[in-house]
Order: C-alpha cells, then structure tokens, then sequence
C-alpha cells in the first residue's frame, strides 16, 4: 500500500458529552458514534493542557507545556517556540501535501510555514459566522470581568452560512481532487466553542423542559482548597452569573444543540471521504483539545483541573495495509488505558512511515490502535497555567496546586469526584506515587508580548507571583 493519507479532524471545546462515551443522556452524535464503531475510541484520553493555546501548542509540536514553557492563552506560541517543527510541516518536509481548514492552531495564532495551503488563507484560520441580530450578548448579560461571547441562542439561518460548514466544505473539495502527493488534511470545527450560536433545529432536538443538568453534589467545593475555589470562580464567577441570570438549562441546551451542530459536521467530512478515492487509504483520526464543565464543581468553561476538563475525545480508523498496521483498527474497540494528545505526533509519524521525529515527548499509540488492551503503562500529566498539575493514571487522579494544596480521586468508585482522599492516609501510598512522576524542573514561563484584554486573567509565572497577587488581593 503506498503511504496512507490523514484526515485530521478537531473539535473545540468538547468533553465527553457524546454518544459512545455518554457522559450526558441527552447527547445526540450519531456520525461521532459511526466513527467510533469503524475504528479505536480511547476512553482515557487526556489534554496536555485544558486551554485551547497550550493544549494545541503541545499537540501539534510534541512537546509538553513543562518542556517548552508554552502554558497559557496569552503567550504567543511562536515566540516561545521558534524553531519547533510542526505536525503538518513535518509530514509537508517528507513528501505530503499538507492543507487545513478551520481552528488546528490557536485561532489568533496561525502559522503559515505550516500548509501549503489553507481556507479561508494561510493568514486567516477562521471563517467567520453569522451571529443573532443586534449588539451584545442575547441571554447572558455580560459583566466587567466575563467573555464576551459567553451566551447561547438559535441562529435562523441554514448550515450553509455557518464558518464550519463553509470549513469542511473546502476540505470536501480536497478530497473530491486528484493529489500528485499524499495528503495531511486537516479540519478544525469551532463548535461547541462558546458563543453557542448554531442553527435553531439543533436547538429544537433539545427541549428545554426536558434538558437535564450534570450530575451534581450540594457544596461540592466544601472539601476542594482554597486555590482550587479561586480557578473555580475565577473571571468574576460564571456559575453564579449563570444562576443570576436564571440561564443553567438553557445554557446546557445551547452546549448540547452545539455538540449537535458539529456532529453534523464531522458526518458530512465522513461522507465525502467516503465517496472520494481516498476512502480506503486514508487515516481518520478526531480530537477535541480539552473538555468542558457546566455547573460542576460550581464552575463553566475550562481553565481548571478536574476530569471533566483535562479529558478529551480521541478515536483513530486506521485502514489495512497501513504500515506498522497491518490489518488497521479494528472495528467498534475501545481502549482504556491512559493516553495523552501528545501521544498523536509519534503516532502519525510512524503510521505515515515517516522517518522518527527526535525531541518528541510522546509515545505511539500505534500497539494499542492494533490490540487496545495491551500493556500500556503510562500516566498522563496535564497542567493549567505555571505550576499546577494533574496526573490521571486508570484508577486515580491527582491534582497539586501552585501553592501544594492537593486532591486525590478514585474515578473508579467516584467518577464525579465528589470525595477528595488527598488527606487520607489510607491513600497515601497512591498520592506518594503518582506525585513522584510531576515533573521536577519544569521550563519557566517563557514572557512574550501578548495584549491582555480586560477579561483575560494574567497567566501565573511562579509561587512567588501567586502568593503576591493574593497578598495584593489582585487579580489571580
């Protein structure tokens, strides 16, 4: 077989809302399932990071955040690393013809030297999208310190007009074409990153008096430490706003009508590799860059620790004769050991039978895309910010603060986390263990010269930093 080409699809912002990994009744993704069911579903995937910038950075150079010093949204990933190799260049530089669409890299920070080509262009990774008439926000009322685009309506207009429709239509295009070379295609589908703003009927698969909130535990913060509290209500406390406002459900709905909106997406990219030439030699591999929380543990968005945020959707279809696979994926497998997107560089590379790419910080999935319940020993490391950290094996999940406060969680017997074991001593052999393997010196926090905007919260660059900003009782 000559060398396999690689449809690499992203989904922003999506935790394990979705059919095979059922983390909401409710959810509805039946292309998510179809992939899922021809191929590998990892059902411990971790992020590197659980924000966009870092997570992203990581995936797509190799290198972890704590190798690099690339942790936060506001640093410039190119400044921090200037002379990294990309994903896409990598396979470019050893006779692919890599082209993208959509959010691969940070969405204000493209990066040209990568494809040969690019939609909207190599300069501008994301079309834009139609949004509900008028200024401002539709059903939360912004505040000083809150995102902007923090809100969720029904859009009446068609697929058609929407950035990720006209995203994956260009990538349909790519493979409706003849390729002189192999090709690296990749499609990032914005969806279910905030503004939820997607068309009304994905909207109307969800009523809104039959929407169901996450699974919760009154004071679910009463056992979590001080540092954890402050990421739960930081940028002026989205939970409360939400509860203010009176928006919970709806705001489930709009996440739920997104993840919705991208399954389609994903389906009609599986279609058209399906009706190309290229349907039976090319690697399908899907990711999401880090999950979501919706009222857990009394917070939204990402930004923080725990497992509904450093989990990710990953799933591979592997084609026969793809070497080092010979007989490809099997069908419909899962895997539960602990894997990180870090892990996607090595894997590519030597599926695409590419020479190995030294420096990388990964390991190759490619023994567990073949028998998913190999031996595999690995923990996964994930931080947010400068000095904080988890660490998933596949039973526990250890957090360390900046300032060493702690939280244990045995996933098998409390998958919501809701008791934290860090002070109990019954454990502290597992605690002992999992924290020996954080890295000991980690890379700085490399400075560039991001703009902070007025609801950005600045990124943390030692314990020092963090103990002045709250002696000052500034922002943290």
């Amino acid at each position: 077989m000559a060398r396999p080409n690689v449809l690499f699809i992203a989904v922003d912002d999506l935790n394990d809302w979705i059919e095979p990994l059922g983390g909401h009744p409710q959810a509805r993704t039946p292309n998510l399932s179809r992939l899922a069911d021809e191929g590998v579903l990892f059902t411990r995937a971790f992020t590197p990071s659980p924000s966009c910038n870092p997570s992203r950075t990581a995936l797509l150079t190799g290198r972890h955040t704590y190798t690099s010093g690339m942790y936060s949204n506001y640093q410039w990933w190119r400044q921090v690393m200037p002379d990294a190799v990309t994903l896409p260049r990598y396979f470019a530089d050893n006779g692919y013809w890599a082209g993208g669409a959509g959010k691969i890299f940070h969405n204000n920070q493209p990066d040209p030297g990568s494809w040969d080509d690019y939609f909207p262009s190599l300069e501008e990774h994301m079309p834009t999208s139609p949004r509900p008439e008028g200024e401002g926000t539709v059903n939360m009322p912004a505040f000083p310190d809150m995102y902007g685009a923090f809100d969720w309506a029904p859009l009446d207009v068609p697929d058609e007009e929407m950035g990720d429709y006209r995203s994956v239509a260009w990538a349909a295009e790519q493979l409706r074409r003849q390729h002189e070379k192999p090709f690296f295609l990749a499609v990032g589908i914005y969806r279910p990153h905030l503004p939820w703003y997607v068309p009304r009927k994905y909207f109307e698969m969800f009523p809104l008096d039959e929407v169901r909130l996450p699974l919760l535990l009154e004071d679910d913060l009463g056992d979590v430490p001080d540092r954890g509290i402050e990421i739960a209500r930081r940028g002026g406390d989205y939970h409360a706003q939400v509860l203010a406002a009176d928006q919970w459900r709806e705001g489930i709905q709009g996440y739920l009508a997104s993840i919705a909106y991208a399954d389609a997406m994903v389906g009609l990219l599986l279609d058209a590799l399906d009706e190309s030439p290229y349907a039976d030699n090319t690697i399908v591999v899907l990711w999401s860059d880090h999950g979501w929380q919706l009222g857990e543990k009394e917070h939204w968005r990402k930004f923080a620790l725990w497992e509904n945020l450093t989990r990710v959707v990953l799933m591979f279809r592997v084609p026969e004769g793809t070497r080092g696979l010979p007989a490809g994926t099997p069908a419909g497998e899962r895997s539960g050991r602990t894997v990180s997107l870090l892990d996607l560089y090595p894997t590519l590379v030597e599926l695409g039978g590419l020479p190995e790419k030294e420096g990388l910080d990964g390991r190759s999935l490619a023994p567990l895309l073949g028998d998913p319940g190999a031996a595999w020993d690995r923990p996964v490391i994930s931080t947010y910010q400068f000095g904080e950290y988890s660490i998933r094996d596949e039973r526990f999940h250890y957090i360390r603060y900046i300032d060493g406060s702690e939280e244990l969680y045995d996933i098998d017997a409390d998958p919501e986390e809701w008791k934290n074991l860090a002070g109990d001593n019954r454990y502290g052999a597992d605690k002992s263990r999992l924290g020996a393997l954080l890295p000991a010196d980690p890379a700085p926090f490399v400075e560039t010269d991001y703009p902070l905007m007025p609801h950005h919260i600045p990124p943390l660059r030692g314990l020092e930093d963090y103990l002045e900003r709250r002696r000052t009782g500034g922002r943290r």
